[in-house]
């Protein structure tokens, strides 16, 4: 049977926060999964959202509305993804407060420079029709520039962006900060600043096929939060994913899906998941996820850990870049 996780606002009992203790024990004893994590601010993030990325047009709004409608209340998406108008419309439609629901934006590269910030969140905020984010990600770590493939200094060392990105909270148009798609060393050397807010997550491919157990770990060490894109594999693995052997054992085991035990395994790791479809039926599945017996979610976690990692998604060359983004 499989246990309909409801999006509730607090955590529960056997909850993750985002401290190094109950990070320890995440993946034992579990008779539930968290439907939130607790921020170092205190906001209390759900832990599985409705990624829009690639969600075609004229359907991301119908996705919306019922992933709200089923439960959801974390949708997750970008300015470059070109649908904040249709998603905002959505939020407004489904008629569910927006304290309720948690809503996630990114900066993109060329907006990176101060002067630019602002008026690119404020275009979000517009389309999205609400006053402010809950979150507002850099979306890749690297500041274009005009006429340059990349702003070699501003993409070095990023504080200049982050401390316009806190400016941005200190107004209230952000209620939290964070990354996504920075590796360790980038992570390290923006935190080597005196930032005034740390990045409360890094949003990041993760899947079975690319399954990141060192970039998990030193986050769990660090207090930060990691999220999950691609949580299915990419779109040219998720047939493979859903067919991996050891998913399919699990499933018929439990009683669940394929696509619910990849999403259970992603939660009970620690990590917020970004399932994304236009499919009603899909995004309804997607939510009713639960916490797996230690022993299978050992056995998941050593068949992910133990392959060689499938090719992340990497636009460096597509961008002309002359270094790699994720070295």
């Amino acid at each position: 049977m499989v246990v309909f996780l409801p999006v509730l606002r607090h955590v529960s009992r056997t909850g993750l926060r985002c401290g190094r203790a109950s990070f320890a024990t995440s993946q034992r004893n579990l008779t539930s999964l968290p439907s939130h994590y607790v921020l170092p601010s205190g906001d209390k993030i759900p832990s599985v959202a409705l990624g829009v990325w690639r969600s075609e047009k004229n359907k991301v709004g119908e996705a919306v509305k019922t992933a709200l409608k089923a439960g959801y209340r974390h949708i997750d998406g970008a300015w470059i993804y070109r649908n904040e108008e249709e998603v905002g419309q959505a939020l407004k439609d489904s008629g569910v407060p927006r304290e309720e629901v948690w809503i996630t934006s990114k900066l993109w590269n060329t907006f990176h420079d101060p002067e630019d910030i602002e008026p690119a969140l404020d275009e979000s905020l517009a389309k999205l029709g609400v006053d402010y984010l809950d979150m507002y990600l850099i979306h890749w770590p690297v500041a274009k520039k005009d006429g340059q493939p990349y702003d070699k200094e501003l993409t070095e060392n990023p504080y200049p962006t982050w401390q316009k990105l806190e400016e941005m909270v200190a107004k209230g148009k952000v209620r939290n900060i964070g990354v996504s798609n920075f590796n360790i060393r980038r992570l390290q050397n923006l935190t080597a600043n005196p930032l005034k807010i740390k990045p409360a997550v890094n949003q990041v491919e993760i899947s079975f096929w690319v399954p990141q157990p060192e970039l998990l770990a030193w986050s769990k060490e660090n207090s930060v939060l990691l999220e999950a894109y691609s949580p299915l594999g990419s779109d040219s693995k998720v047939k493979d994913t859903l067919a991996v052997p050891e998913v399919v054992e699990i499933a018929k085991e439990l009683g669940m899906t394929p696509a619910q035990v990849v999403i259970s395994w992603h939660v009970q790791r620690g990590t917020v998941v970004l399932p994304k479809s236009v499919t009603p039926s899909r995004v309804v599945e997607n939510l009713q996820v639960r916490a797996l017996p230690s022993e299978l979610f050992d056995k998941l976690e050593k068949a992910a850990t133990s392959h060689k990692p499938y090719p992340r998604l990497n636009p460096s060359k597509s961008w002309g870049l002359d270094f790699d983004i994720f070295e």
